[in-house]
């Protein structure tokens, strides 16, 4: 299995582009302005969408994609998401106001895009192309929220995206559960901000440690972070790099092979 990143920072800057993943050819985690450097032939191969939830950053290049290839598609692009995720999207972007409704364009019954609820714990199996299993985690945010747990059907290792979360020892329990091959967690805002990281109930580089110790002491695997804002991206790292020897660790504690997501990147599972 493929993951692919299109965008994997939390705002935008040159070169930097909102979350968004490719698994395989025909699976999209999230729909941020990363979405925008596949090409048409590319966006037209997806017919399946798992968003996270429903802030801007996430969802903002669906309504563009659905534009650019709706007239390519013989059948709707499957949206998959938490009810209130799709309820907002329905309510303020889908609403023929900022978008055209296009679950009923060109028509009821077939539509440019249908939307399905999914509920946390549940599992799907998606893929035209090649068939995954896909597990709905939770995740801790400002509106409904969840991650996702992807790996092939035919099995092997998970592909785990916390999505946006602060604090989160539901998402450790099932993980500790699970096979894992890497995991990609947020981490938005540096210490500096962490008042701001809370409030808005995302990670910084202290409560990332925290985090991290839930993890299974038999448990090793590579560390993605994702989500930071561009401006403090630099001074996030700097204050990530000590996790990597456990030395930011409450009492010390074990180290990680923490790494960093660039857009365009590449991962194998």
């Amino acid at each position: 299995m493929q993951v692919r990143v299109l965008g994997c920072s939390g705002a935008i800057a040159k070169d930097c582009r909102t979350t968004s993943f490719l698994v395989d050819s025909d699976l999209l985690v999230d729909a941020g302005t990363g979405v925008g450097d596949l090409s048409l032939d590319e966006m037209g191969a997806i017919d399946d969408v798992v968003l996270t939830h429903s802030h801007l950053d996430h969802v903002a290049a669906l309504p563009l994609m659905l534009d650019a290839v709706a007239s390519r598609r013989n059948k709707p692009l499957r949206v998959h998401a938490l009810r209130a995720t799709i309820e907002a999207l329905r309510t303020h972007v889908f609403n023929n106001v900022i978008w055209p409704d296009f679950s009923s364009i060109p028509s009821l019954e077939a539509p440019f895009v249908s939307f399905h609820d999914i509920v946390v714990g549940q599992e799907l199996q998606l893929g035209t192309q090649a068939l995954k299993n896909i597990e709905v985690l939770p995740a801790v945010h400002t509106v409904p929220a969840c991650g996702y747990a992807v790996r092939c059907a035919k099995g092997g290792p998970h592909w785990i995206f916390s999505g946006d979360t602060e604090r989160n020892p539901a998402f450790w329990q099932r993980v500790n559960q699970l096979d894992v091959a890497m995991l990609v967690i947020e981490t938005a805002f540096s210490n500096r901000e962490q008042a701001l990281a809370k409030r808005s109930l995302h990670l910084s580089p202290a409560t990332l440690a925290d985090e991290l110790a839930h993890i299974a002491g038999d448990k090793d695997y590579p560390i993605y972070i994702t989500h930071t804002k561009p401006a403090e991206t630099e001074e996030i790292m700097s204050q990530i790099a000590a996790l990597a020897d456990g030395s930011q660790m409450h009492g010390g504690g074990r180290g990680w092979d923490i790494r960093w997501l660039e857009a365009a990147g590449v991962l194998q599972v």
